[in-house]
Formats: structure tokens, sequence, C-alpha cells
């Protein structure tokens, strides 16, 4: 389970609005940022959340890699948006590759803002087998 978890708040991003509320381009946003860096996705899962009026209002979504996934949840009445990228270390270090993804998505968002952070998951430790 080794790998690198990106994790980002994103405050007052300055993007056009509709990539806030729009799944379409949220979800092509992500695939691309994704499949430009070198990884790989096999899936994803957005959810488009409407206000009371029935317009399009905030994203969630999910892209699932066979190196792990990226997750996305946007608020567009206050420009917010939670970002994370966590990939698998274990057959290739993939932590450039999450890097860049991650830096692709955030400069399209382009927050005023942000707190982010790396965490490493796992302890890097020769292969031994195991038996769960």
């Amino acid at each position: 389970m080794n790998g690198l978890h990106l994790i980002a708040d994103m405050y007052r991003c300055t993007c056009t609005p509709d990539l806030l509320c729009d799944q379409g381009r949220l979800e092509k946003l992500c695939v691309d940022a994704c499949k430009k860096a070198g990884l790989t996705p096999l899936g994803t899962y957005f959810h488009q959340f409407l206000d009371e009026k029935g317009n399009k209002a905030g994203v969630t979504g999910n892209v699932v890699l066979a190196e792990s996934h990226l997750a996305i949840h946007t608020w567009p009445e206050n420009c917010g948006v939670t970002l994370d990228v966590y990939v698998c270390n274990y057959s290739r270090d993939n932590s450039d590759r999450a890097r860049q993804t991650f830096q692709a998505v955030t400069s399209a968002l382009a927050p005023s803002e942000m707190a982010s952070q790396e965490v490493i998951r796992g302890e890097i430790k020769a292969a031994v087998p195991v038996t769960c």
C-alpha cells in the first residue's frame, strides 16, 4: 500500500463559474489531467447537484485509476473545491504523475488560496509474502 496522497482545500477559485457546476466539464478536466500525466483511468462517477430551482449546482466526482483514484467536490456558491489524488507506488513510483495531475487540476481551478498537503501512505519495505 505504499503511495502518495495529495490533498487540497481550495478557496475563492477564479476559474469560470461553470467549471465548478458543470459535471461534464469537471469530469473532462479530471480525466484529461490523469491521462496527460500518464495515469490510467478505469472509470468515473460524477454527480451533478441541482439547486432548489433545478439549476446546476455543485459536483462531486471520482476517477478510479489503475493506480488508485482522484476525488473532487465543488461548492460553487462560495467558489470552493476539495481535491484528493492518491496513487499507489507498488509496481512503479507514480508520485510525479500524481503531482502533475494535482497541479493541472488546481491550475485550471485557479484558487486564490489553497491549503494542501502530501501524505506518504504505507511504509516502503522489501517485498515479503503475506497471507491474509
